[in-house]
């Protein structure tokens, strides 16, 4: 059994470890998102194996054969790939930095809150 964190180590691995979606969607929606578009190219992906393996039905004629074989490896499946979520540290500066920048916040205390989370960043690399 692993020894207790003190609550400083806790808010480091959280800064480090916790997640955020910086894609500019919402959240809760990529519970639908991410599945709905994983399923579209892998449709299309079968859907395009199907119409060139229909062209080479019927008797065995080799020449159909190679040219479908061509046609089928030629061509890149289509894929897509999750945009990486950010460190929850990474996305607080962002958020503190753009606060300072819209003069939303005093400039010294802005830095000061920056470099907190910097610092807690490092003491779990420490």
């Amino acid at each position: 059994m692993g020894r207790r964190r003190s609550p400083q180590e806790k808010k480091a691995l959280s800064y480090a470890k916790d997640r955020r979606n910086e894609y500019g969607e919402n959240d809760k929606s990529s519970r639908k998102n991410i599945p709905r578009s994983k399923k579209y190219p892998h449709r299309a992906n079968r859907r395009r194996a199907c119409l060139v393996l229909e062209a080479a039905k019927g008797a065995v004629d080799e020449v159909a054969e190679s040219a479908v074989e061509e046609r089928l490896l030629t061509r890149r499946p289509k894929s897509w790939k999750k945009w990486p979520d950010a460190p929850l540290g990474e996305v607080v500066q962002y958020v503190l930095r753009r606060r300072m920048n819209l003069g939303l916040g005093g400039q010294e205390s802005g830095t000061a809150r920056i470099r907190r989370v910097r610092r807690r960043m490092q003491q779990l690399v420490e």
